[in-house]
């Protein structure tokens, strides 16, 4: 008797751990970022771009899972790191890196997020110098940036594109994903009003992602706006946070 009534528990607590599994797998990516969206330490002023932002619809547009270590170049200071730390959880991992140049414009910003997060660590390089180890990755992130790649601050180049398209490649998993939002500039211009209007050509993108052996799997017009002429710098007042972006995900 005692026997069987021992089974029966164990076959009770067994049930409730596959129903608790079976409830966190069944998450959706867009469940996972509105929790991390609407998260208690969340600073006030940071929620109050999310209109504007969209990251609900960016990163569920890219998949993001729980668990998943992820790679954001260009965090800046962090805007999209606290995000990214919740949504995978204390299963995942978030490197958050920007480039040596960007020093005095993150200031400690960069450095503070990263240690008020757990999952997160900072990596200060090149965009062709990438820190994670081959194959590391499930997801690489890089919002508003790549055109930094033909943008010289200083006089300093922050990475060759090639070589940075191809450290991308490099560190994602096979099946890995890459995601790559920027400003958009008209099909006709080439890569240097990356470092004049702060924009960068979707073919362009497009074209040095294939170049180094990803593969896109989809594309969202989420982020464009009828009303920008694409020929005004990303930063001009009459334009920034309004300009038209396009949103790629690639897979390795």
């Amino acid at each position: 008797m005692y026997q069987l009534k021992k089974l029966g528990l164990v076959t009770v607590i067994s049930s409730a751990a596959l129903l608790a599994l079976s409830s966190v797998s069944a998450q959706s990516s867009a469940d996972l970022v509105a929790a991390a969206l609407s998260h208690q330490d969340r600073p006030a002023e940071e929620a109050a771009d999310d209109a504007r932002r969209m990251p609900l619809e960016v990163l569920s547009f890219a998949g993001i899972e729980a668990g998943m270590s992820v790679l954001e170049l260009e965090a800046g200071g962090g805007w999209y790191t606290e995000v990214l730390s919740r949504t995978v959880g204390s299963t995942g991992a978030v490197v958050m890196q920007n480039p040596p140049a960007f020093e005095s414009f993150t200031g400690d910003a960069d450095n503070n997020r990263a240690a008020s997060l757990s999952n997160v660590t900072l990596s200060t390089t090149n965009f062709d110098m990438l820190e994670p180890s081959d194959g590391s990755m499930d997801l690489v992130t890089w919002i508003l940036g790549p055109h930094e790649l033909w943008f010289m601050p200083g006089g300093n180049s922050l990475g060759d594109a090639d070589k940075t398209f191809a450290e991308v490649a490099r560190v994602l998993k096979p099946g890995g994903r890459f995601l790559a939002v920027d400003h958009r500039a008209t099909d006709d211009e080439g890569p240097e009003v990356g470092g004049t209007l702060h924009r960068i050509g979707e073919g362009i993108i497009k074209k040095q992602a294939e170049a180094a052996g990803l593969r896109l799997i989809r594309s969202s017009n989420l982020h464009i706006n009828p009303e920008d002429t694409m020929t005004t710098g990303a930063m001009d007042p009459s334009i920034r946070g309004r300009t038209s972006k396009f949103v790629l995900l690639f897979e390795k």
